[in-house]
């Protein structure tokens, strides 16, 4: 039994560690929860139709139930363990798209938000214990400052890839290179003599882009830059990966802190010096990459395939034009006008059915639409947004919902 190192200012009960030792498991079934989080989360929320709102209230009420599971065991268990692990990824990654899709929040103030909850997560964590190290997860009190840094790290590393994607126009295939390259960059730095604990978050935090883009890729339709495998598959695929690899922990425990022989490099104060200046270069490389991209030309393939444009002239108080492919615009004026007329019905089981359709489409179309007209994507994004927020009204006002929908159908049909 190990025991804490941190001076408690009461005793507590000291427990067996209740996280598995890091190695090379630990990341592989930590880059299968993150891509499940993207594509499990997407999956009910869009292709089921149960709406972002319903999702995340029930995986809200789910992560209690899980965690509180976590927390009254005594040890490590590899099932309990990564089921909270794959619970926190998708309630994580449905409370960032809560900012971004019905409150508008942009995706740079959400990353930078989460950036500084995690670091007042940490600071509090160190104020108390003195330790960030998750080999003395051996309190409640640590357990609970872990897990409340893991939920943040997933929020933050969802707002974080795709406010990336926003910004450089990249698609899912391309934009996988850059976490992965920053995530063998700061393994190097660990093998350098870096601070563990320091690499160990950074690590953490870019698994989730990650694994997020992974999902994408892999889900995307092929037109997008994907691999057109859907959602659902990719969900499925991952999550018996997940299982097998947890019933083989569970089988072996190779992974239990007890039984683990993980060699650990040697470190100095000097070389974390070292690590630290390194770790910094390849911050304002990466930075660099980014401010780069940003400025390319963000134009697609898959956008010139599909025949001539169509200039949608906005509402008369919104100065813009937008230029998209014939084929997409027809469709969402198709997908509106069938929920208009299901309104109008008084049909509102139908409507929300059809208004999800018009939802998928967008998400699917953003990697080669918005890189086209950014203002233009962002316009038509805020009204497509405030014609799902009036149809999934808890208690819809037809008004509204004729509203929003007749706004959308001008701009969609100018």
């Amino acid at each position: 039994m190990t025991t804490s190192s941190a001076t408690e200012a009461a005793p507590v009960r000291v427990m067996l560690s209740k996280v598995p030792e890091i190695t090379l498991w630990f990341w592989i079934i930590k880059i299968l929860c993150t891509t499940v989080g993207e594509s499990f989360a997407d999956w009910i929320n869009t292709t089921l139709g149960v709406g972002l709102e319903a999702t995340s209230v029930i995986f809200t009420v789910v992560l209690a139930a899980v965690l509180s599971w976590q927390l009254a065991l005594r040890r490590y268990v590899p099932f309990v363990y990564w089921l909270t692990v794959v619970v926190v990824s998708v309630t994580g990654t449905l409370y960032t798209d809560i900012l971004t899709d019905d409150l508008a929040v942009p995706l740079g103030v959400s990353t930078l938000v989460f950036a500084i909850v995690l670091a007042a997560v940490f600071g509090a964590w160190w104020a108390s214990q003195r330790t960030l190290s998750i080999h003395s997860i051996t309190t409640t009190r640590r357990e609970l400052f872990y897990w409340l840094a893991i939920l943040v790290t997933f929020a933050l590393g969802t707002a974080a890839g795709d406010g990336i994607l926003e910004l450089t126009g990249w698609s899912p295939g391309v934009s996988v290179l850059l976490p992965a390259g920053l995530l063998v960059a700061v393994i190097v730095g660990w093998r350098m003599g870096g601070n563990p604990v320091l690499a160990f978050w950074l690590a953490y935090i870019l698994t989730r882009p990650l694994g997020a883009n992974l999902g994408d890729w892999m889900s995307f339709p092929v037109s997008d830059g994907g691999l057109g495998i859907g959602v659902g598959p990719t969900s499925i695929f991952f999550l018996g990966a997940i299982l097998a690899t947890v019933v083989y922990l569970t089988i072996t425990r190779t992974d239990a802190t007890e039984n683990a022989q993980t060699r650990r490099p040697q470190t100095t104060p000097r070389r974390r010096r070292g690590t630290l200046i390194y770790f910094s270069a390849v911050a304002a490389i990466a930075a660099a990459v980014l401010v780069w991209a940003h400025a390319q030309p963000h134009s697609t393939a898959a956008a010139s395939e599909e025949g001539p444009n169509t200039v949608v002239t906005l509402a008369p108080e919104e100065s813009a034009t937008i230029n998209f492919p014939n084929g997409s615009v027809a469709n969402y004026r198709s997908i509106v006008e069938d929920t208009l007329g299901l309104v109008m019905a008084g049909d509102t089981a139908g409507a929300q059915t059809r208004i999800t359709d018009l939802e998928k489409a967008w998400d699917e179309d953003q990697p080669t639409l918005q890189p086209l007209d950014g203002t233009g994507w962002t316009i038509l994004d805020g009204q497509i947004d405030a014609v799902l927020k009036s149809v999934r009204a808890s208690t819809p006002d037809p008004t509204a919902e004729k509203s929003a929908l007749s706004t959308l159908l001008n701009t969609l049909s100018s």
